[in-house]
């Protein structure tokens, strides 16, 4: 099969076409042509995408779906689904299934399944045994299985020592250790940020504190022992401060945000909706300010959706007994083109781009696709112009606990191509 992708604008700073309208002409799979010119009438199907931008597949590294164990919330093929609605051709999932992933058989259960999608599953596996924080995993096993990463997921790595030796346990193979930095002695009551707004509305705070002392005790450690750390949803200015000190240090650190950090503050959280109810909080506009600024400098390598399913037993409650998380794979382009579109100095498309295709690859140690002749294709094609209304109708996920639903936004993902297959979203 012979596909030629007409007059795309490609976005891709790593690219020699970046920000020029050319055509892709793909055959068995690969980057047969690239060229500026109109294609010669022929055998090959012609996709105008004059009205499209196209970078390299779309990657999301921090995803939960919850299978095995809860597919009531999500499944794994409904997930990749959903996925590839949101323009992704590749998600990275997070080991806190029932039971979570801990063992080679696990990770080649992700590995193998939905066999059929254009989305490939990437598994990360857990640091400790059942998420607890106490002994730790087979992680060599695991890497040869094929997990690409080491996290507790949902749960930080409390444990000074055990983090220290997983620091050390990792480098061998170069592994990554991915942080989430939440005290939860200090957040375990809490429903939103602390501040003035959860003073006014009686809520119990979660102060930014909880997750910079992680930060600031991981980094020491990280220093001390070599290895490589990546902070999974950075909320605080305070964090992206020290971790940039820490880059100009030397320090193998990285770090990403949630893409609805970057779209709400905590005033959201006014009319006690759960949809709303997040961890991290949605924080003051100063944080998100320095957010911005981080993602601006390098700081903050990667944006994420943090996709976490669930099931209305579990949102439809009063605020503080309902459970944390919104799905966001459909909807991620969509919120971060409109957040950056109303910033006095938005991000170039290109430098937003690669937070979500280049960087988490190079992370996670992924290999990097290119738009280049004799790559393998993987691509998102993209519309920035159209107005998009997200409902809970439109929604493919299972669970639709979605503050974003009725919410007018800007820009989405027209089509994906991955392992020599095509889909018009």
């Amino acid at each position: 099969m012979q596909s030629i992708f007409y007059n795309a604008l490609v976005l891709d700073a790593r690219s020699e076409w970046n920000e020029k309208r050319v055509n892709i002409h793909i055959q068995e799979g690969k980057i047969a042509h690239i060229s500026p010119a109109r294609p010669v009438e022929g055998e090959a199907q012609i996709i105008d995408c004059s009205a499209f931008c196209v970078s390299v597949g779309w990657i999301d590294m921090r995803v939960l779906l919850p299978e095995p164990g809860l597919e009531y919330k999500e499944t794994l093929e409904q997930g990749a689904k959903c996925a590839q609605k949101g323009g992704f051709t590749d998600i990275v999932l997070l080991p806190n299934t029932l039971p979570v992933r801990q063992t080679k058989h696990d990770v080649a259960f992700v590995k193998q399944h939905p066999a059929q999608s254009i989305v490939k599953l990437h598994p990360l596996a857990c640091i400790t045994l059942e998420a607890k924080g106490h002994d730790l995993t087979d992680m060599i096993d695991l890497h040869h299985a094929g997990a690409v990463g080491f996290t507790d997921g949902i749960l930080p790595t409390a444990h000074t020592g055990i983090l220290l030796k997983t620091l050390q346990y990792l480098q061998p193979f170069d592994g990554l250790l991915i942080q989430r930095p939440d005290d939860k002695l200090l957040t375990q009551y809490g429903v939103m940020h602390e501040g003035v707004q959860s003073t006014m509305l009686g809520l119990n705070g979660m102060p930014p504190l909880a997750e910079t002392l992680l930060v600031q005790r991981d980094l020491q450690l990280l220093e001390y022992a070599g290895g490589r750390l990546h902070f999974s949803l950075v909320s605080c200015k305070e964090s992206v401060q020290m971790i940039r000190e820490a880059k100009q240090k030397g320090l193998q650190v990285t770090c990403d945000v949630a893409v609805h950090q970057l779209f709400f503050d905590d005033s959201a959280l006014q009319g006690f909706d759960s949809f709303y109810k997040v961890n991290p909080p949605f924080r003051t506009q100063d944080h998100i300010d320095a957010l911005w600024e981080g993602l601006a400098d390098g700081t903050i390598d990667a944006i994420v959706s943090d996709h976490n399913p669930q099931d209305e037993e579990s949102k439809n409650l009063e605020l503080d007994m309902a459970e944390f998380g919104i799905i966001g794979l459909e909807t991620f382009f969509s919120v971060l083109h409109t957040a950056n579109s109303r910033r006095a100095n938005p991000l170039s498309l290109p430098a937003l781009l690669a937070t979500f295709t280049t960087k988490p690859r190079e992370i996670l140690r992924l290999p990097l696709p290119a738009l280049s002749v004799g790559e393998e294709a993987s691509l998102t094609f993209f519309d920035l112009d159209s107005e998009v209304l997200p409902t809970a109708k439109s929604t493919l996920a299972t669970s639709k606990n979605s503050p974003f639903f009725d919410v007018p936004l800007r820009g989405k993902a027209v089509g994906v191509f991955r392992a020599g297959k095509f889909s018009v979203l």
